[in-house]
């Protein structure tokens, strides 16, 4: 009898190491622990951040990022060895994103972040799963194909953006005499290049493939040049907390190994969204996205 008892015991430690993973085998600490105590895990959603974190025309919860963030919420689900686990969703802006993760309300948010070092402070990034870069966008007649083409042009900018500065640095190193517009956000700066005001606009790729798929005929806009400087997109945790930043890291490098970011690259910037009446990013996986699935990084840029 005290032999079986053994065995039974030996069985069960068995199944609950299978169940939790390889993360499980030391002490639940930090989130995984309050999500196994509590029974949920809160995720950050947000409205618009189409295609990375958004309500889609249905009005349910969709994106690129999003999707990352319901594959943790599966191995966390493992981790802590409940399958009751509810995801609680709570909806963020890009003023308190940060705040919500540092005081820990959010366990997870995974939208259009830029890992930086000064967030660094504050909160821990997962492995970058996103790149971003200022690029150009001209009509698709242009003879505008690099930053070299903008020389004595009329070009647009988002005031006060990261993009600008880099803008203004550019202008004044290469001495190409750019007359700079501003523009308060990303619809002016594309309704100056469609009305002939500005020759170019020049904003993030990711906001550049936007405004043409957005524009009335996406046929006649191009987005060209080097990007001038990479930004990284990751998602935020709770500062410190090395268990669980393990577990999600653990998720997105193993999608980019599988194969299964592509896929879903694919689905959200190459493909008719149910959004906006079936709109469609149309962007090609840049270089840099590519390098990042070969060789993930939780480096900022």
């Amino acid at each position: 009898m005290k032999a079986v008892g053994i065995s039974r015991a030996m069985v069960a430690s068995a199944v609950l190491f299978a169940l939790m993973g390889g993360v499980q085998a030391q002490e639940l600490t930090g989130t995984l622990k309050k999500i196994q105590d509590t029974g949920q895990i809160t995720l950050a959603t947000r409205g618009a951040s189409v295609p990375f974190n958004y309500l889609d025309d249905s009005n349910k919860q969709a994106g690129f990022a999003w999707e990352i963030a319901l594959k943790v919420a599966d191995k966390a689900k493992q981790a802590v060895g409940r399958s009751d686990l509810k995801i609680r969703n709570m909806e963020v802006t890009p003023q308190t994103r940060i705040p919500l993760v540092a005081n820990q309300t959010v366990d997870l948010e995974c939208s259009s972040t830029t890992h930086n070092l000064e967030r660094e402070n504050q909160v821990n990034f997962s492995v970058t799963y996103f790149a971003v870069g200022a690029r150009i966008m001209a009509r698709a007649d242009s003879p505008i194909n690099d930053w070299k083409g903008l020389a004595g042009k009329n070009v647009v900018v988002g005031a006060g953006t990261t993009t600008e500065r880099l803008l203004r640095q550019l202008n004044e190193r290469e001495k190409l005499n750019i007359n700079i517009i501003m523009a308060p956000d990303i619809n002016e700066g594309s309704m100056s290049v469609e009305s002939g005001r500005a020759e170019a606009f020049v904003a993030d790729d990711t906001g550049l493939f936007s405004s043409a798929a957005r524009a009335r005929n996406p046929s006649r806009w191009k987005v060209v040049g080097e990007p001038l400087e990479r930004e990284a997109y990751g998602c935020m945790l709770r500062k410190g907390d090395a268990q669980f930043k393990k577990l999600v890291d653990e998720v997105i490098v193993g999608m980019m190994k599988s194969g299964e970011m592509n896929a879903l690259y694919d689905k959200y910037f190459t493909k008719p969204l149910n959004v906006r009446n079936g709109f469609n990013m149309q962007m090609p996986m840049q270089p840099a996205i590519q390098e990042l699935y070969q060789n993930p990084s939780d480096k900022a840029l």
